[in-house]
């Protein structure tokens, strides 16, 4: 794309108007339709990125059992979403107050709901099969009401504050600060269980947010989709990022019912379709998913029915001039900005959106391009994918940042 005057006429530029393109588009004349084809191909695809030299894995990241106001026990809680869902990674986010009159999970010392929490965490640990990650659900009243804590030990200590379901600044500001804790809010555009993006300093506002869990997509108010009993601006996805918020997405099913990462058509749409969390990782170990959650390399959707070649699955692959979801890109060193995508699902697509600083820059009806975007608009550009597919479900990736 070397035209001298492209920055004079467009602000976006399309491969299929590079030299290589145009020459086999003008050439000699041919009757060899497929070679002449074959070519375009070529010359379209010469500024993909490489194959991914990651592997993407789907986990469930929320979920309750009896130890808190769940319906079952710990061990169907992972041998259902390793044995029915067929999921790769799976963290159990019990309440720390155990359920209202009942005991706390840190209550009763080594005898603990907490500590047999970790013994469960461990004993269905699969290296390369399935991933358990230590996890919890806190209240965290005034910050957000409520927030998950990941951990990556399987044998970390809860974080308690003055007074349980609160947290002081400090408390919280020492819980953002610690590389090996990561703490996720969800329900955030709740009126009773939300958070305020608006209100919060970038510096308090965390790495992850859950943006889907059963029938709350949060990533903008009057999302289609959108079936829960409030919402409050503030608490959305773009609220954070229209602030400057460094923030990427998981999804989560929130169940209570021992239907985690399944599809459950009792509930109709859109609440029949669970969310759920993929993650670009070197392998499926505690370190690497725990690394790429901690780096933004995640996308959030809904999970579909277990049917077809990928189980209800999405597979959504966004870089931009290599570099991964989560990332930040400076444009200095790469002026001319190569934005890939490339999507897989068992259904068929109805759209694919590139989202640039929380509007629709372009849409697209099919599963894989390559856009070249010429233009800065602000000093810390927003890029991320929305996906949505003809069954009605819908994904999103974490952002990639252009300074």
């Amino acid at each position: 794309m070397q035209h001298p005057d492209k920055y004079k006429s467009r602000r976006y530029d399309t491969p299929g108007r590079c030299r290589a393109f145009t020459d086999v588009v003008y050439g000699p004349i041919s009757e060899d339709k497929q070679a002449l084809y074959s070519e375009l191909n070529s010359a379209n695809r010469q500024f993909d990125p490489p194959a991914p030299d990651l592997k993407a894995f789907t986990g469930e990241l929320h979920g309750h059992t009896l130890l808190s106001d769940g319906g079952v026990d710990i061990d169907f809680y992972f041998q259902n979403i390793r044995d029915n869902a067929h999921l790769d990674f799976a963290a159990l986010t019990d309440h720390d107050h155990g359920g209202v009159g009942k005991p706390t999970l840190w209550h009763g010392g080594e005898h603990s709901k907490w500590e047999q929490i970790k013994r469960k965490v461990r004993e269905y640990y699969d290296e390369g099969t399935f991933t358990t990650i230590l996890a919890y659900e806190r209240d965290s009243y005034p910050f957000f009401s409520n927030m998950v804590l990941y951990f990556r030990s399987d044998d970390a200590e809860m974080v308690l504050d003055q007074h349980p379901g609160e947290f002081t600044e400090a408390g919280y500001r020492r819980v953002l600060a610690d590389p090996d804790i990561l703490p996720v809010p969800h329900d955030t555009y709740s009126f009773s269980a939300g958070g305020d993006f608006i209100r919060l300093d970038n510096d308090r506002i965390p790495s992850l947010m859950e943006i889907i869990s059963r029938g709350d997509p949060a990533e903008y108010m009057g999302n289609p989709g959108f079936c829960s009993s409030s919402a409050c601006e503030g608490g959305f996805y773009q609220d954070a990022l229209r602030k400057g918020a460094k923030i990427g997405c998981i999804g989560g099913s929130d169940d209570h019912n021992g239907k985690n990462g399944l599809y459950h058509e009792a509930l109709g749409y859109p609440a029949m379709y669970p969310g759920v969390t993929g993650v670009w990782a070197k392998e499926n170990s505690r370190d690497a998913i725990f690394d790429a959650l901690s780096a933004k390399r995640t996308f959030a959707y809904m999970l579909g029915k277990p049917e077809g070649r990928m189980g209800g699955r999405m597979e959504i692959d966004f870089r931009i001039n290599g570099h991964w979801m989560g990332e930040t890109v400076q444009r200095a060193e790469e002026p001319d900005l190569r934005i890939f995508f490339d999507v897989k699902a068992d259904v068929p697509l109805k759209a694919v959106t590139l989202v640039k600083n929380c509007r629709n820059y372009m849409t697209f009806t099919y599963e894989r391009e390559l856009i070249f975007d010429y233009t800065q608009e602000q000093d810390s550009d927003s890029y991320y994918l929305r996906v949505e597919l003809a069954d009605g479900r819908f994904g999103w990736t974490s952002p990639i940042w252009v300074e």
